[in-house]
């Protein structure tokens, strides 16, 4: 009787042990130290001209770079105290608003006809406000001001707050139209069946989908008015009308012996932005991401 082999079954491949972590990589440790390096670069001057605000005269001559040794909060409830300090910054927040408002407005209404209509024109429009991201204001503030001039807005917040919304519209029609464009089209379609117009439509889809990318420009153009400068030097030139770059500006010149009140009045100045960009700082990152995505 032959004998049957019997073949043995095949041994399997020795898996190799899995390796914990394994989707994240090994970051250089010089990456943490140009981080840390660009942090402290940033950070530095401010938190410079908060403390300098918090010391005497006497101890910024004598050692300019040093910690207050005693903590001085006169200067601040100097400057919270003058009527000046709070017209200034309600003119710059009448100023952030008002361009806010103006940004997303138009900004959302022109994203929207440039990312769901076609129509002779529309690439070339587009461009066209893609280009107005070349020019900054610098560059036209002559032309500006002879315009703003002869319309009868020198010295008005008018003045300051509508060339601020045409230079900030490339910026957020840039980031909107991919948002809006985003938008399946099988969504409009089933609006359309269910009786929507397209102001219907527009009011109740394309806006509440649009949150993340208004919210990126609106802080964007708030920040930016806020912290303007070149354009309300030339138009305003009351002291009562100055937004707050401008009120530093005037109050370092009127106390430039005074170097702790004047640290004080910019520290003050500059961290209602610094704060609202930082709650929000999230809601840019991935507005931005959205818009990159689109």
């Amino acid at each position: 009787m032959a004998a049957i082999a019997v073949q043995a079954p095949p041994t399997p491949a020795p898996v190799a042990p899995r390796r914990r972590g394994r989707g994240l990589e090994k970051v250089n440790p010089l990456v943490y130290v140009v981080a840390w390096l660009l942090v402290g670069v940033c950070v530095g001057p401010v938190a410079y001209i908060i403390l300098g605000g918090l010391r005497t005269n006497s101890q910024i001559t004598a050692n300019p770079s040093g910690f207050p040794s005693t903590w001085e909060f006169g200067n601040y409830a100097d400057v919270l105290s003058s009527s000046l300090f709070w017209q200034q910054a309600a003119n710059s927040a009448i100023c952030g608003v008002a361009t806010t408002i103006g940004v997303v407005i138009l900004g959302v209404m022109a994203s929207f006809v440039l990312a769901r209509y076609q129509f002779a024109g529309r690439g070339a429009m587009y461009s066209l406000f893609a280009a107005g991201l070349m020019f900054p204001m610098t560059v036209a503030i002559t032309p500006l001001y002879i315009m703003i001039k002869s319309l009868g807005l020198m010295n008005t917040l008018a003045g300051i707050i509508l060339p601020q919304i045409a230079f900030a519209l490339p910026t957020t029609i840039i980031i909107l139209v991919p948002f809006l464009r985003a938008i399946p089209k099988e969504l409009e379609e089933a609006a359309a069946i269910d009786g929507a117009s397209r102001l219907g439509f527009f009011f109740r889809m394309v806006v509440p989908l649009s949150v993340p990318g208004v919210v990126t420009v609106g802080i964007l153009a708030f920040v930016a008015s806020w912290n303007s400068y070149m354009l309300p030097l030339f138009i305003l030139n009351d002291e009562t009308s100055y937004t707050l770059p401008l009120g530093v500006q005037s109050f370092a010149s009127q106390y430039s012996v005074d170097t702790a009140r004047v640290l004080a009045f910019t520290s003050l100045s500059m961290i209602p932005a610094l704060v609202f960009f930082s709650l929000f700082e999230r809601r840019i990152v991935g507005g931005l991401t959205g818009a990159v995505k689109g």
